[in-house]
Formats: structure tokens, sequence, C-alpha cells
């Protein structure tokens, strides 16, 4: 990495951030995490073959991705310090693209709150939860009993890499609950222990939390501290339960709301890889509306291959999250994600998301264990082309 210049070792004096020689460089604790953040986008774009993107039908995790890296884009002192990292040209990419960002979002995305023109409001201090929390989580420490918690992170992962558990936006001063699960800072966070509730000297209700991070470490926090820094974490997220409520209905009955359609369809493309392999690559998708309608013009859409296809299957579904089982059924068969880029009808490269090289038959016998419930109890097997149970 070449040296800074003068007027860059000031800026970045400014921000905190310590200049020092490639060999001799040491991170400072807010780095450590714009690092480790970044790295989380590389290993998503190896993965996929392409950064993270924005846009309603994309994974939750892919569009906090893609809000980080334009976040990171946008911010000269995160760019310089990652652009010697960026193999994949990330930000370049994105920064070439971007709008400039006007002062009050730029010092949103410091973690600076925009001064109001008010003589009742104190300039530039935080709220003292914010700061309790910050001081509470730095102090975080070894869990000595972290083995009893490990298979309960790792299950929790197992069920969002499945789609039965999903993360949802932390809202301000929402409830905490004993048992429940949290992203906090990149960490997976479970709440194993409330103390009993007290009221503080500013009449408020609180309590002591013991809080477990999936790196091994523990903090003793307060509710109102926890809630506070949740809430203040840009990417903080709330970890669902596993109930995803009825799926299926054998009979509609007097007042079912229809959701949609679930369809599986067969392509007709004769591209090689495919028309060897046409009787184990099947789309799974979802639509509100008519499926025949929506496949009307798929020889000329890239998402269906440019090629007309077949429908195999389809399923009608009530009083459910449609959008929810669809992300469970691409969940259980991520592993078989069909790998081939096509060009578009405009010639630009384009890489199918909702292709899988899955039998017809695991396809509907994965559904089935969704109706049942006991779909967490097995995974794919792309080898063998089967559900295999867990060990």
């Amino acid at each position: 990495m070449s040296k800074f210049s003068e007027d860059d070792d000031a800026l970045l004096a400014e921000l905190g951030v310590e200049v020092e020689e490639k060999k001799a460089r040491k991170y400072t604790a807010k780095e450590e995490r714009i690092i480790a953040g970044f790295e989380e986008i590389q290993k998503f774009t190896t993965e996929h073959r392409q950064p993270p993107t924005h846009g309603e039908d994309r994974d939750i995790f892919e569009r906090i991705y893609a809000v980080r890296l334009d976040r990171l884009s946008e911010l000269e002192e995160c760019r310089k310090l990652l652009e010697p990292l960026d193999e994949q040209g990330l930000l370049s990419e994105k920064g070439e693209e971007e709008e400039e960002v006007d002062n009050e979002a730029l010092l949103e995305a410091l973690g600076v709150q925009p001064v109001k023109e008010s003589i009742q409001e104190l300039k530039h201090v935080r709220r003292r939860e914010e700061i309790q929390a910050a001081e509470e989580i730095a102090r975080s420490e070894k869990c000595e009993d972290f083995s009893k918690f490990k298979p309960l992170f790792e299950q929790v992962q197992q069920e969002l890499d499945t789609g039965a558990r999903i993360t949802k936006r932390f809202e301000n001063n929402a409830d905490v609950n004993l048992g429940e699960f949290f992203i906090l800072y990149g960490h997976k966070a479970y709440l194993a222990e409330m103390g009993e509730e007290f009221v503080n000297d500013y009449g408020r209700k609180n309590r002591r939390l013991r809080v477990i991070y999936d790196n091994g470490t523990e903090s003793n926090l307060l509710l109102r501290s926890f809630q506070a820094a949740l809430y203040k974490d840009e990417v903080g997220r709330r970890i669902t339960a596993t109930d995803l409520g009825p799926l299926f209905s054998d009979q509609v009955k007097e007042g079912d709301q229809p959701t949609g359609c679930i369809y599986v369809l067969r392509s007709m493309s004769a591209h090689p890889e495919i028309a060897q392999n046409r009787q184990f690559i099947h789309k799974i998708g979802f639509t509100t509306g008519d499926v025949e309608k929506r496949i009307a013009d798929a020889a000329n859409q890239a998402t269906y291959l440019l090629s007309d296809v077949e429908v195999v299957l389809t399923y009608k579904l009530y009083n459910i999250n449609s959008s929810k089982l669809e992300n469970l059924i691409h969940r259980i068969f991520s592993n078989a994600r069909l790998k081939i880029e096509i060009n578009d009808r405009f010639g630009e490269p384009f890489t199918p998301r909702e292709w899988f090289y899955v039998p017809l038959p695991v396809v509907k016998e994965a559904i089935e264990k969704i109706v049942d419930g006991s779909i967490l109890d097995y995974r794919y097997d792309q080898e063998n082309k089967c559900l295999k149970k867990r060990r």
C-alpha cells in the first residue's frame, strides 16, 4: 500500500484512523468492522459469481450486502481502506455508478446525527443509551460455557439457510425476550438470561441481560443499552422464530385468502448443458397472477433462459406469505443452483437465480416435507440428487 499524502493523513487523523506502513499497520476497531463487512460482500460475490444487488425479489442478506457496498463505495475513507483488498473491483464499479451524497446522508452514513438548529438541543451529543451500549459491548469477555450455546447458533444458522427463520430490521425500542436471537455488529447474539427489573435514576424501567455472541464472547448488558445498540447498528436485525404459519390447505374454506402460486418449469432451451440434462433442470418461482400469462413471453426473457418453457407443477397457495415459501424452497436447493451465464437479448451477460439442478420428484418431496414440517431434518444431496436426513 502506498503512503498517504499529508492531506490524507490529516483527514484520516480526524476520523480516528491510524496511518502506518503496511508491515506495521494496526487497524482500529472501526476499521476491523469495515473490513469484516467488506469480506462478507467479497465472499457473496465469489459464491454467486456476481456482486449483491438491490430488489424486493432478492434474498434479505443480499439486499443488506448491496446497501453496505453502496455505503462503502460512497465514503472516501472506506474506499481508501478497502481498495488494496478489493481484488474483484467492487468499489470502483459501484463508485462510478453512485451519485454524490449530500452532507446529511454522509453524516448519517458515518453514524453522526445531523445537527438540528435549535437552542433546546445539545449539538454533537449522543444519547446516553448509545454511549452506554457502545461501552458495554466493548467490554464483552470470553464465554466460559460457550460449548452449551454453540449448538444453538449452529441450529439457527441452519434454519436461516433453509429459510425456516428470517431476519427483520430492529425497530426503535422494540421488545426483546429471553431466548431470542439477534444480529448485532455482524455477530449473532443470543439473549440467555434476564435479571430482575429495576427503576433507574431517571425513573425508567431496566434490567441486566446476559447476551452470548457466536464468536464465543458474552456481555452483561442493560436492556435499554441492548435495544439502543440493535437500533443504532445499521444492519442490526431480529432473527425470527421458526413458526412459518400454515402453508397449504386441502380445501378452500370461507374467508381463505389466495396469495399466489408456486410453479415449477422445465426449459425447452437448445443450450447443450440444458438439453442434455433437461429432466433434472427446473425453475422454481412464484406469481400472484396466472402462470400461463407469466410465461407467455418466455422466449424473450433472460430469466426464462430466452426459450419457451413447460409448466410441470403448480401449487395454489392460501393464507401464507408466499415469498417466504419461495425463499424456503430456494434455500433447500441452494447448493444445486444452475451455474450458467447467458447473454440477454441486449447482449448483456446474465446469471439466472431461480433454476436448479433437481429432479421433479425431489421438488415434490421437498414441498411435502415443508407441509408436514419435517423439512428441517433433511438436506439436499446434490451428488445423489435426493433429500437426505441430517445426522
